[in-house]
């Protein structure tokens, strides 16, 4: 018998539709009940985009369609849709009562289709998956329904420098516009060109329609996203190098580097190896500069600051934030907590990621989306020192209950704002940096 899962960090499948608004310029079709965009709005926040959020055209499914099916319904909304908003793409969403039904979503939309209007389907029924999930299924569906139509323009892997990335999931990822933009940049210095897919640094569906002609793709992610990369490989034979966690810091950041100039070496890329290694070179140079800053401030407040964490995130942000922790600002990392719904064939690689981050002592991890449950747990743990908990921000409560600082890093996030930060590269560790110190410098009077 299943039980209750309390406090659910990330969403039903038709989260995905957050995907969607994330691609300058397409707008998500809601074929659903109208509870589903409120949810989805509501849980994300901040997340509008260019038509999203309660803007989202919805076919407002209702007892009416559950009995006479809704397809007529979905013909007028994207009629509308076409008449009221200037869009690149639109990509149709069913809800569980449309997939319940049986709508067949397909043929309404191959009819905008033989008029040349630029539209996908895909089905999201939150009873089948989460967003971790459905995303990989939404973008696969803009690669075959959208982007095949344009394979003659785009010659598969005729630009050897052209690289897709497949990172952080919009949205779900707090910090992903800052990221993606960050990756961009690192990976540019190296002398890649670089197709992100989402945010105000791509350049929307002209974009994704050269998704065919990249060289390889870039994968960083411990499980989310990798259908994406695995289907690339078998469409357009694209080999991918993986990354399995957030490179954050000097570390790990010049582990991903040298790893994608390596991978980059073997599939012809033609990059100037020496100006690349260099270009890291200097960038570590940098993050070192602000780390030298750092030590008056960490002699003078060493017995005031946080010794141990527990973080409540999924895979890719517990395993790279502990990696980065333990090694770059000396806050060791206790008992983690995975709360992404890793699915079972993951679980052993990325414990041993999370354990390879030092020979020295264990890190216990656990995975189970109940964050409540984890929370409970960390009730009931005692450790010397000062704590700091990274959650999302229902944990700031828990955090004050133990006494621990606490950094919102994780949705939901009603405690902060996120514009453009970035938690990955260089940069970004010098954030997690700024941001952990800032909350202990808060609790100082």
């Amino acid at each position: 018998m299943a039980g209750l899962i309390e406090q659910e960090r990330y969403a039903c499948a038709i989260g995905a539709l957050q995907s969607v608004v994330a691609i300058p310029r397409a707008t998500p079709i809601l074929h659903s009940g109208p509870g589903c965009g409120t949810m989805i709005q509501g849980f994300f926040e901040r997340s509008t985009g260019y038509a999203g959020g309660s803007t989202s055209p919805c076919t407002n499914f209702s007892e009416k369609e559950v009995v006479f099916g809704g397809e007529n319904r979905l013909r007028k909304i994207i009629e509308n849709t076409y008449k009221v908003l200037d869009t690149d793409l639109q990509v149709v969403v069913t809800g569980c009562t449309a997939d319940i039904v049986g709508d067949d979503v397909a043929s309404v939309t191959n009819e905008f289709l033989d008029e040349g209007k630029p539209i996908v389907h895909v089905e999201t029924a939150g009873f089948k998956s989460n967003n971790y999930v459905s995303h990989s299924k939404v973008v696969n569906a803009i690669i075959d329904q959208y982007v095949n139509r344009f394979i003659d323009e785009n010659p598969v892997r005729s630009e050897k420098k052209l690289v897709n990335l497949l990172a952080s999931i919009p949205y779900q990822d707090p910090f992903w516009k800052g990221n993606l933009a960050e990756y961009k940049r690192l990976l540019e210095g190296l002398g890649l060109e670089v197709n992100i897919l989402f945010g105000p640094y791509s350049k929307g569906v002209e974009e994704w329609k050269t998704i065919p002609k990249a060289n390889f793709n870039i994968l960083v992610s411990p499980w989310y996203g990798e259908p994406i990369a695995k289907h690339l490989e078998k469409k357009y034979g694209q080999p991918y190098y993986h990354f399995r966690y957030m490179p954050i810091g000097a570390n790990e950041t010049t582990r991903f580097l040298k790893g994608a100039v390596d991978f980059a070496k073997k599939q012809g890329a033609g990059l100037n190896e020496e100006k690349a290694l260099a270009y890291i070179e200097h960038e570590e140079y940098a993050y070192y500069e602000e780390i030298d800053n750092l030590a008056t401030f960490l002699l003078e407040f060493r017995y005031g600051l946080p010794n141990h964490v527990h973080i409540l995130h999924d895979a890719g942000y517990v395993v790279g934030l502990s990696r980065f922790l333990l090694h770059e600002t000396g806050i060791v990392p206790k008992e983690q907590f995975i709360v992404d719904n890793t699915p079972a064939e993951y679980i052993e690689t990325i414990t041993g990621d999370l354990q390879s981050a030092s020979d020295k002592r264990k890190i216990p991890v656990r995975f189970d989306p109940d964050a409540g449950a984890a929370q409970d747990m960390i009730r009931g743990l005692s450790h010397e020192g000062r704590g700091l908990i990274i959650g999302s921000g229902w944990d700031k409560e828990l955090a004050k209950e133990k006494g621990y600082d606490f950094l919102s890093a994780a949705v939901p996030t009603p405690y902060r704002l996120v514009l453009t930060t970035n938690y990955v590269g260089y940069t970004g560790g010098l954030r997690v940096i700024e941001d952990i110190y800032d909350a202990v410098l808060y609790t100082y009077k």
